[in-house]
């Protein structure tokens, strides 16, 4: 039986959310400590769990078909690799940060200096774009210390926070590239195991929407129903049911977690009470 083969980092906060998605979509593994490997016990996938800096490099390679990684090692790495899905976690920024002490004005600060990072091709672009030579220094791992050593003025590196910038006595001045987990697969996928990985999208579709959606009820007078219909779109129009009050309606539909707190008000000001929020666990489009 044909089988998808995906990597996902082995530890970390990238992995735990990777995972936790992989099981909202109702796919169940067993991935006990120190597993290097898992296999699904109701959908066509295997996992493999390794470094996240190599997930690219296994999938170029076709050692894996999938893999769950941050958008900034995949640019960084440069490999030709497609890009399904934009996961929505993990978000971070690659940023340029300098000594607190420092007077800095903008990118021409580091005009001649010398830049400590773990992603050196994202950073030379990026300089390139803004015509500024400096010299790259590549190390992995407590890129901040460099300007506290002497190894350089200034650093590049992944910043969520920023309170790891902040206890090593740096600022952040520049953003370069903002990233967040993706999906990722080689373009040339066979045919059967493209047509997995469409299902599995189709899940992570259902769960994704269902997070950035809350389900809504309310009860409102008739004559207040077409205004309140205006305010509250559904995914084609608001579900309206009669109550057992006489002149008076229920009406279901579904918000976009960005207009949630907006619209509640809107909704309120124009008539609407008993208004119930529920969470959707997934959502098909």
């Amino acid at each position: 039986m044909t089988k998808l083969k995906i990597a996902v980092q082995k530890s970390g906060r990238l992995s735990e959310d990777s995972l936790k998605l992989i099981k909202e979509c109702g796919i169940k593994f067993n991935n006990g400590r120190g597993t290097l490997k898992a296999e699904a016990s109701n959908f066509p996938i295997e996992f493999l769990f390794l470094r996240d800096d190599d997930i690219p490099g296994y999938v170029e390679d076709g050692i894996a078909d999938l893999g769950i990684v941050g958008e900034n090692v995949l640019v960084e790495k440069s490999k030709g690799l497609d890009i399904n899905k934009r996961l929505g976690f993990s978000k971070c920024r690659l940023s340029l940060a300098v000594p607190k002490s420092e007077n800095y004005t903008d990118i021409n600060y580091f005009e001649g200096k010398n830049i400590a990072t773990s992603y050196p091709n994202l950073l030379q672009k990026y300089l390139d774009e803004k015509g500024i030579n400096a010299d790259i220094h590549e190390i992995s791992g407590s890129v901040e210390i460099a300007p506290g050593i002497g190894l350089a003025e200034g650093v590049c590196d992944i910043v969520s926070s920023g309170s790891t910038l902040f206890m090593n006595g740096l600022k952040e001045v520049e953003v370069i590239f903002k990233s967040e987990a993706v999906l990722i697969s080689s373009p040339d996928m066979p045919a059967d195991k493209k047509e997995i990985l469409n299902k599995l999208i189709f899940r992570i579709d259902s769960v994704l929407n269902s997070k950035n959606n809350k389900y809504i009820l309310l009860n409102a007078p008739n004559d207040k129903v077409e205004e309140i219909i205006e305010i509250l779109p559904g995914m084609r129009s608001p579900t309206v049911l009669p109550l057992a009050q006489e002149g008076w309606s229920s009406l279901h539909s579904v918000i976009n977690e960005d207009e949630f707190w907006d619209r509640i008000e809107k909704l309120k000001d124009a008539g609407a009470e008993g208004i119930l929020v529920v969470p959707i666990e997934k959502m098909i489009q």
